[in-house]
Formats: C-alpha cells, sequence, structure tokens
C-alpha cells in the first residue's frame, strides 16, 4: 500500500475528523431512515 499519498497522514487531526464525519453520517441516516419509517 501507497502510505506516502494518504492526506491525512499529514494533517494532525486528520483520522479523528474521518471518524467524526462517518459517526455524524451514520448518525443522520438513521435519524432519516427512521423518519421515514424504514426501520
Amino acid at each position: 500500500m501507497n502510505f506516502d499519498t494518504m492526506p491525512e497522514l499529514s494533517w494532525t487531526f486528520g483520522y479523528p475528523f474521518a471518524i467524526g464525519l462517518m459517526g455524524v453520517v451514520c448518525v443522520s441516516l438513521y435519524f432519516i431512515f427512521k423518519r421515514r419509517d424504514w426501520l
């Protein structure tokens, strides 16, 4: 794997930002699906 060109390695908060963004997307999709009675 080519780990030299990953942008989150040069930024201090790259991985926490990516994990937080995934969490926000998951929670928002859960509430959207729950409101439309898909869950």
